[in-house]
């Protein structure tokens, strides 16, 4: 099992950190255009091997993606980073022509990869790579979900003051401060409504912190967070590459599902040795259902500034 991570950045170092730590991967590439510094962030990582226990092996490469070849999965973190104050949507110009590049190289020495987009807008991104690879929609995948649902999760948990292996929850839609449908519905507590143990000014006050829980962190920060995104790919990653079935809400091409068409936005999945096996339905009350309607109409505006 061969994974390239491409961007070796903070965000794509954890991913890297955390498929090795696992040690599911006999290899992990990083990749970057920074000369070198692709290669010292495996060498640092490769230096922890034996005081974590993996037998992973990391390399790392600048711009040499002849090094990426045959890899069965690979993870798109390249692109500019959010700056306080900044929203995913505005780094569409820049990192439209990096991710457009990154996964035109990557198939033509991966060909039948599954691709992982971690870049900003992400499903815009994820989208973009639909409509210039050519790959399966199944081999196509954004992130945001996996990662605003843990995000949810953490703040469940801290409301209940419980336990965050108690916790269940999903967030669905776009991958966005104002996009993100937390479905607070159906969250629970070793199976219990939450809505059992808080009252719904809380659970409100819980879905408010979800949706801008990636702009809380870079304002502290001063830059977009990167262990949660590493550790939210590293379970894509390992629930494909170990044929797992797990389901994630991903940011995937919806063709009718959810009566959404024609976008990426963020739904459950099965995730296995395909990539998504099987996209889920599940029944949406109404204002969920005029949730992700809306958060589909803001992510299909920002598509439009595509130049496809």
């Amino acid at each position: 099992m061969k994974v390239t991570v491409v961007g070796a950045g903070a965000v794509g170092a954890s991913c890297a950190e955390y498929i090795a730590i696992k040690n599911f991967a006999s290899e992990v590439v990083l990749l970057d255009i920074k000369e070198g510094y692709a290669e010292g962030k495996a060498m640092d990582l490769m230096q922890t091997a034996s005081l974590n226990g993996f037998d992973t092996k990391i390399t790392g490469s600048t711009s040499d993606y002849s090094k990426t070849a045959k890899s069965d999965i690979c993870v798109i973190t390249s692109g500019i980073p959010r700056k306080p104050g900044m929203t995913r949507e505005e780094l569409i110009g820049i990192n439209a022509g990096i991710v457009k590049t990154v996964s035109s190289d990557l198939i033509k020495h991966s060909p039948d990869t599954i691709i992982i987009v971690v870049s900003n807008p992400m499903d815009t991104m994820t989208y973009l790579v639909h409509k210039t690879t050519g790959l399966p929609k199944n081999r196509i995948i954004g992130m945001g979900g996996a990662l605003d649902s843990a995000r949810f999760k953490y703040r469940l948990a801290e409301a209940l003051e419980a336990p965050i292996s108690d916790i269940d929850g999903m967030v669905l839609g776009g991958h966005s401060d104002t996009g993100m449908v937390p479905l607070t519905r159906l969250a629970t507590r070793n199976s219990v409504p939450v809505s059992e143990f808080i009252s719904e000014e809380r659970l409100s006050q819980v879905l408010e912190d979800t949706k801008v829980g990636g702009a809380t962190l870079t304002k502290l920060l001063g830059t977009s967070a990167w262990y949660a995104p590493g550790a939210a790919v590293s379970g894509l990653v390992q629930a494909i590459a170990c044929d797992q079935k797990k389901m994630f809400p991903c940011s995937v091409l919806l063709e009718g599902e959810y009566g959404l068409n024609d976008l990426c936005i963020g739904a459950p999945v099965i995730l296995g040795r395909n990539g998504i096996e099987k996209i889920v339905e599940i029944d949406l009350n109404d204002a969920e259902k005029a949730h992700m309607k809306q958060s589909a109409e803001g992510v299909s505006k920002t598509n439009a500034l595509l130049e496809l």
